[in-house]
């Protein structure tokens, strides 16, 4: 089983991600959406959170061999992120929305060098709005941004274009595709369910 393969049926297997078709959930953002993702939830189960945390790794080395440290985006990018860092043993840092509005006010937390070489990372990518906000906010204190790697990604074609927009190379273990494949050879949705599965993925601020 590959990679993309085994972290969609992890998230399924640990109830990360939860498919409901026929009743959908609703985004902050006020989109109706048959899928919710909590990729925090595999944090609690050690062999889920083994392998994601080797996984990434694997994929920073592959992908990004120059980098000489880590960022988490804030919340969510946090906990995986220190587990990456460790593990590869680069420092680790994390960037908030925004700037504190007590104490130092920082919206970095943790010591990067300018011209430091960063992987931001996140735990799933859906427009992309909050990790290229990090990747912005650490390139205006200096440092060089390598790219952005995550979990998952809904694979919207809004988040593509945001990327490519500011030439921030993504990179992610799993998406959409091979999460509802999943889905369907597990039986965790029926295939009377993917032909709604695939239209919110086409127009998800329609469904």
């Amino acid at each position: 089983m590959n990679t993309a393969r085994k972290i969609a049926s992890i998230l399924l297997k640990t109830q990360a991600v939860k498919l409901s078709p026929q009743n959908p959930f609703k985004w902050s953002s006020g989109w109706n959406s048959p899928i919710y993702c909590d990729n925090r939830i595999t944090l609690s189960d050690v062999e889920a959170r083994t392998f994601i945390k080797k996984a990434l790794a694997k994929a920073i080395r592959k992908e990004f061999p120059g980098a000489t440290a880590i960022a988490g985006v804030a919340t969510a990018g946090i906990a995986q992120g220190a587990l990456v860092a460790d593990y590869l043993q680069l420092p680790f840092s994390y960037v908030r929305p925004k700037p504190k509005e007590h104490g130092m006010g920082n919206q970095i937390e943790g010591r990067l060098e300018p011209g430091s070489k960063v992987v931001v990372l996140e735990d799933l990518v859906s427009t992309g709005g909050s990790s290229i906000k990090a990747a912005e906010a650490l390139q205006a204190q200096g440092i060089e941004v390598l790219g952005m790697i995550a979990i998952f990604t809904y694979g919207f074609k809004t988040a593509e274009k945001n990327f490519a927009d500011k030439q921030l190379k993504l990179v992610t273990l799993s998406n959409y595709t091979y999460l509802i494949d999943e889905a369907v050879k597990q039986a965790y949705v029926s295939p009377g369910d993917l032909d709604l599965l695939k239209k919110w993925r086409r127009r998800p601020e329609a469904f």
